[in-house]
């Protein structure tokens, strides 16, 4: 399929906002300002960007240069430069592993919607037990789940059917800019808290004593996944790109976006958590049991306003997790649209459907129904670890050998540098990246996460 007959972004700002749009999702808002509390505030943040440069930046542009020259769904892009070898496999896994992530994202996708009727309602009061429990007793519950879920795949398969350029671009130059006003409305919001500062300095000050090998892991870990590298959608988008679309200055401005969004919610977190005494903790307790505590604290001598920062935060976290769906559904649909020639509208369909059903059976591992586990563990979880501890990170080693050794360097270089329209000044720095240190750091990650060291 050439590129004239096949669905283009229509804009560069609308491939920015589309990309950055899959690549920020929930992890941003709450697993970086955690670590960056953990792990030494802006010494911390210091290290991520170095990481974000040395691996995060060069395996986005793998994906980009696959994508853009394959012009087709994620495993055809890969197969076209494997020439029937092996590697095609790559971007059939690229595509298995978007399609499982979807499964349990969109139920914690489906949280979020509940939330914003919770806070609305008034429901998000009282101590942290009682939150707590609000927090149990939903999750576990056997429908209202699985009900959220449905709406927010549903939204996403609207969004989806009418296509990449009416579709998919339209709803990132809607969603993105809203995303972008939520979250400076809170940080502002947060930051004019009594005791705010302790927050702020707490996330901006260094503190290189806190930094060790495991706060450079998981700045490591952290750049790789927030760029939302090895699930497909990075390839999958970039086949949507035009010929002349500038890849490396995409890929930087797109990981700044990234990283920005991430280091605002770190200013919309600490300040408000410090103002009432309380330490971020990680993970969904922090999003669905801290938080709606201290907003309820810190806002507290004028309740409307912290009713309000509550429901605009977990919009702001619904939009976010929407953005992330959007672009793991395509991968799925292009995939199903393309190998198996259905129209559009029909692949949609089929990935919507499977997306309700394997939401629903993570929703019910958590709770309802005790007998959905796999290797003892329940569904939502498993996928949770295979995704993100063995299929991301193989993905990204298997993507930067594929395309650093076995793929002829003048096809890469043509695409790095638009057939030699552009200046190939970093090509021989990029090379050398995603030949020996991108490998190098992906398996530390890997090893790392395995509990190997």
């Amino acid at each position: 399929m050439s590129h004239h007959q096949r669905a283009n972004f229509g804009s560069k700002l609308g491939i920015i906002l589309a990309t950055a749009g899959s690549a920020v999702g929930l992890g941003n808002i709450w697993r970086f300002p955690y670590m960056a509390g953990e792990q030494g505030g802006a010494a911390f943040i210091v290290i991520y960007f170095i990481c974000v440069m040395l691996l995060g930046i060069p395996c986005m542009l793998n994906e980009f240069i696959i994508g853009r020259h394959g012009a087709a769904n994620s495993s055809r892009s890969y197969a076209k430069l494997a020439n029937g070898t092996p590697w095609k496999y790559i971007g059939l896994m690229g595509v298995i592993t978007g399609f499982l992530i979807m499964g349990y994202y969109a139920v914690v996708s489906g949280w979020c919607l509940q939330y914003i009727v919770g806070s609305a309602t008034g429901q998000l009061t009282g101590d942290n037990n009682a939150i707590s429990q609000y927090f149990t007793d939903f999750s576990t519950d056997t429908w209202k789940p699985i009900v959220w879920t449905i709406v927010i795949v549903l939204a996403c398969h609207f969004i989806i059917i009418r296509g990449v350029e009416k579709g998919i671009e339209k709803a990132s130059k809607i969603l993105m800019p809203i995303l972008f006003i939520l979250l400076l409305i809170i940080v502002v919001a947060s930051c004019m808290l009594p005791g705010a500062s302790k927050g702020i300095s707490f996330m901006l000050n260094p503190d290189f004593s806190k930094l060790d090998g495991d706060a450079v892991l998981g700045a490591l870990g952290q750049s790789f996944y927030s760029l939302s590298v090895g699930m497909g959608c990075i390839v999958t988008y970039a086949s949507y790109y035009s010929r002349d679309t500038h890849l490396t200055k995409s890929a930087v401005q797109i990981s700044l976006v990234d990283s920005l969004i991430a280091i605002l919610a770190g200013l919309m977190i600490f300040p408000a958590a410090f103002s009432v005494g309380v330490h971020p903790d990680s993970g969904p307790s922090l999003i669905f049991i801290t938080l709606p505590n201290v907003f309820q604290q810190a806002f507290g001598n004028v309740a409307a306003v912290g009713y309000v920062v509550s429901i605009m935060f977990y919009g702001l976290l619904s939009v976010a997790a929407l953005t992330s769906l959007i672009s793991l559904h395509e991968v799925a649909t292009a995939w199903i649209h393309e190998e198996f020639k259905l129209k559009r509208s029909s692949a949609a369909t089929i990935v919507t459907l499977s997306c309700c059903g394997m939401g629903a059976m993570c929703s019910l591992s958590l709770g309802a129904v005790k007998g959905l586990t796999l290797f003892g563990m329940p569904l939502f979880s498993l996928f949770d670890f295979l995704t993100g501890q063995i299929l991301l990170p193989l993905g990204g080693l298997l993507t930067c050998l594929f395309l650093g050794w076995y793929v002829p360097k003048q096809i890469v270089r043509d695409e790095f540098t638009n057939n030699g329209t552009l200046r190939s000044t970093l090509f021989g720095a990029y090379l050398f990246l995603i030949r020996f240190i991108c490998p190098i750091c992906i398996l530390g990650i890997f090893l790392h996460q395995l509990g190997v060291f």
